[in-house]
């Protein structure tokens, strides 16, 4: 009897020890991300968050222009030459390769001499608003990381718009206006990146400083993510430790940089002089040579490697997530909510592995022989189980349990029960610390403890 007695206590124990003890991965760091580096004491492991690695994404965007003809050529046309706007003899020909300027071209490695560009057809339709909008996107989420840097052929636009959207192009913000003139533009003071702040530094500006008009030797226009960087990192981003801290506790700031579509809009091409010439039309047009677009995937810190298949880009996640963003625990590994990985603690970060749910881990067994009071633990659909809402398994520290399957922690407290203090998943419990421990850190052991009582067990 006393053997039986202990088998199925030691069943029931294997059962709550695999839920409750901490898998390799949960609570650890990220062990799938680390590396092997050279350092002076030899080859060490080099730990890091998820993430996969900055790269061009202009390989994978798909571009849209608005209106859809607006691109010279078709009919062909006649327009004046860059350096010289009196010079009107060029001709723009969508038939013919050598003469045609599709949007691609905006994104080739500049395989032709002269210089490859897109070009918009002329504003012969003056004083009609000559307005293009050019669409970015990535059908994915992606997570910039260096300047968005837009190279013109012809004079640089004396108004447009950088725009974001983060939901596919749905609802669009604006990311930066420039003008020659903000006030009379946009009703908005001029102002530089380098007048920001760490406090301002999500402030939606005007500037002047790339719109001169129809100069050859001033082409390209910023929108500077690496500035903006800098007010966390450093002028020479050194300090990245910093950034990737305030980017892990400032959701506003991390969505800043993130974005699924970008969207330039094109509203008035340059001028160069308060009137525009209407004897020579042919001078006033758009053409762009170059976008660049620096960044990458984003996978929540799930993921190192982002893959380009069927003209789609997909996280190849790690840590139990699935999703095109690892966004979500995949099936019997909702044990606790998903989370985003963390940068923190410095330099390693924490993974927040989904862990099984305890349905997954199968039906506990039946105990009312030897304690009538954990009847709650018998359930025939382990799905229905009241995992947190029970005499034993239920909630510590302050916790509430949600839906009978998991429990929602203060701050201070996570673990399946709440049972652990944050500060020790990160390491950084300690006397100065401000935090105690927990009121009951092992609920397995107590409801072990309860069974042997109540089952008058042998001494072992």
């Amino acid at each position: 009897m006393y053997l039986s007695r202990f088998l199925s206590i030691h069943a029931l124990w294997v059962t709550v020890s695999s839920v409750m003890q901490p898998y390799p991965l949960v609570w650890g760091h990220y062990d799938v991300c680390k590396t092997q580096i050279y350092t002076e004491e030899g080859k060490v492991w080099d730990y890091m968050a998820c993430q996969p690695e900055s790269t061009d994404m202009t390989k994978y965007l798909k571009v849209k222009l608005d209106p859809p003809d607006i691109t010279c050529g078709d009919p062909p046309e006649t327009f004046c030459a860059m350096g010289n706007p009196y010079m009107c003899n060029n001709e723009c020909d969508a038939s013919t390769p050598e003469l045609a300027h599709p949007p691609e071209l905006m994104f080739d490695f500049e395989g032709r001499h002269p210089s490859t560009f897109w070009q918009s057809a002329t504003w012969k339709e003056y004083p009609k608003p000559l307005q293009v909008n050019i669409t970015l996107s990535w059908s994915k989420t992606i997570e910039l990381t260096d300047n968005i840097v837009i190279t013109f052929e012809s004079g640089r636009p004396d108004q447009m718009i950088l725009e974001k959207s983060l939901d596919y192009g749905r609802t669009w913000q604006p990311y930066q206006y420039y003008a020659t003139d903000c006030l009379d533009a946009f009703h908005m003071d001029p102002k530089s990146v380098k007048d920001l702040s760490q406090h301002t530094v999500l402030e939606i500006i005007c500037t002047e400083e790339y719109s001169t008009g129809y100069s050859t030797n001033s082409k390209i226009i910023h929108f500077e993510i690496k500035d903006r960087f800098a007010f966390f990192a450093g002028p020479r981003l050194r300090n990245m430790a910093s950034l990737y801290g305030q980017l892990d506790t400032t959701k506003k700031l991390r969505d800043f940089f993130t974005v699924t579509d970008l969207r330039i809009r094109l509203l008035r091409p340059a001028v160069g002089e308060i009137f525009v010439d209407e004897l020579h039309l042919a001078r006033y047009f758009y053409a762009i040579s170059d976008i660049k677009v620096r960044g990458r995937c984003k996978c929540n810190l799930h993921a190192t490697v982002c893959v380009y298949d069927n003209s789609k880009l997909t996280c190849e996640c790690e840590h139990n997530t699935t999703g095109p963003d690892c966004g979500k625990c995949k099936k019997n590994y909702q044990g606790r909510p998903w989370s985003p990985g963390s940068y923190l603690p410095i330099p390693k970060g924490t993974a927040n592995t989904c862990i099984p749910s305890i349905s997954s881990i199968g039906t506990p067994p039946k105990f009312n022989r030897i304690w009538p009071n954990i009847s709650s633990l018998e359930v025939s659909n382990p799905k229905q189980a009241n995992v947190c809402d029970n005499e034993l398994l239920h909630c510590q520290n302050g916790g509430t349990c949600h839906n009978n399957v998991r429990c929602l922690c203060p701050a201070a407290y996570t673990g399946i029960l709440c049972e652990k203090l944050r500060c020790e998943e990160a390491g950084s419990c300690g006397p100065d610390s401000g935090q105690g421990p927990p009121a009951h850190s092992k609920p397995a052991l107590l409801l072990l403890s309860a069974l042997l009582g109540a089952a008058n067990p042998l001494v072992f």
